[in-house]
């Protein structure tokens, strides 16, 4: 097992550098990034105004470092000074990074803090020392969880601040929809296959593959159609169609005057997201445990535990459905990602303020936002992929890892 679990975290480790690496390539030279704004301002004739302008975005972006020192240093934090390479210090009037190129084929001799004098094309490099620029904000590298500051959705604020303003929401709407998707699919599922081909198994067969077809769009939409604006021109009881607590008292017909901001207005608001997605997953959960079940139920050890006289409900229980767990147990630890990364459909459509809805805010160029929710969604990816391994030898003692 510890081998195992040793030779997994290398490759977590190898996994998210890789993906640390691809999202911080492509948001950076994603449409509507800082390199395109630095291209249309460096097009628009390269004023005074718009030199100016230049110079801020790449300090801000530490886009006057070469692609190398950029990254390592949103990475790792590090340089954050002069930098230390075989034992010696280099000199801080080594260039690191360019700031200007020369025009082609035009050298121009740059001479280190040493003496040494090397040609370049560089006409306005960059030196160590500009990394201690009291402009630069200095980061201790997303390895520590820090990833910088929000460029547009709260700027200059912390993005790990911002994210743990967002993680309680999330955390509420994810947990509570899942748990009861969890405890309403399972049931349904094991009725669903041990009653095969009766009317509730045909009923719940029609009402998931409905609900598997359905986008949440569509039933998030219709819901707010029907549950808020129908019925509060008829007169009846209604549901908020967004956010996560009104903004002042509101009166609801037979719920009488629901005070802004206490607990009957957050769950009030909660009712309609959390019905959304969890009817969206007892759907596809509850199909999965029937075509489980019905799987075991068809092996030689159910009909010959039937065959003891055991009674049903311990044949299914005991014999049938802890087998069944198997490959459950791989659907059920996808949870654990998505209670950090949210339901992004649900979150936009309802406006609830989580990380789903801060994650599609982000993409609009908030990228060290963007980046931030990405690389620790792929972390908790990778962790349950993790568990779910260790589980199968909980649920299988068969199963050995090594």
């Amino acid at each position: 097992m510890l081998t195992f679990l040793v030779r997994r975290a290398i490759s977590i480790f190898a996994i998210l550098l890789l993906v640390s690496f691809a999202a911080y390539w492509l948001f950076y030279n994603a449409p509507g990034g800082p390199l395109q704004l630095i291209a249309e301002l460096q097009q628009s004739g390269r004023n005074q105004l718009d030199a100016g302008a230049v110079d801020r975005i790449k300090l801000r972006y530490d886009l006057d470092l070469y692609h190398g020192v950029r990254y390592m240093r949103w990475l790792t934090g590090f340089p954050s000074g002069p930098i230390v390479i075989g034992g010696q210090q280099m000199f801080s009037g080594t260039p690191i990074g360019c700031l200007k190129e020369a025009p082609s084929g035009k050298k121009v001799i740059l001479q280190y803090a040493d003496g040494t004098r090397i040609e370049s094309n560089c006409l306005r490099p960059t030196y160590l020392q500009d990394l201690m620029n009291p402009n630069r904000r200095l980061s201790k590298g997303a390895l520590r969880l820090d990833f910088g500051v929000s460029q547009l959705i709260a700027r200059e604020r912390p993005v790990m601040e911002l994210i743990e303003t967002r993680l309680a929401p999330t955390l509420l709407l994810m947990g509570i929809a899942n748990l009861l998707a969890i405890i309403i699919a399972v049931p349904i599922g094991i009725l669903s296959a041990v009653k095969q081909y009766s009317r509730f198994d045909y009923i719940v067969t029609t009402v998931t593959f409905f609900g598997s077809a359905m986008p949440t769009l569509f039933l998030g939409i219709m819901g707010i159609l029907f549950f808020s604006l129908f019925l509060r021109d008829a007169g009846l009881p209604f549901l908020p169609p967004q956010l996560a607590e009104s903004n002042r008292d509101a009166v609801v017909p037979l719920l009488g005057e629901i005070t802004a901001g206490s607990l009957g207005d957050h769950i009030w608001h909660l009712v309609l997201p959390v019905s959304v997605l969890t009817f969206v997953s007892l759907t596809g959960w509850s199909r999965f445990v029937r075509s489980s079940m019905l799987e075991v139920l068809k092996q030689d050890y159910v009909r010959t535990a039937r065959a003891k006289g055991l009674r049903e409900s311990m044949v299914i229980l005991k014999h049938a459905f802890r087998n069944s767990m198997i490959p459950f147990v791989t659907l059920l630890v996808g949870v654990l990602p998505s209670l950090f990364a949210g339901a992004i459909v649900t979150e936009s459509i309802f406006s609830w303020p989580g990380l789903g809805r801060l994650y599609v805010q982000a993409l609009g160029g908030d990228y060290t936002v963007a980046m931030a929710i990405l690389l620790i969604s792929t972390f908790l990816t990778l962790i349950s992929f993790l568990l779910a391994d260790v589980l199968y030898t909980v649920v299988d003692p068969r199963i050995r890892l090594s």
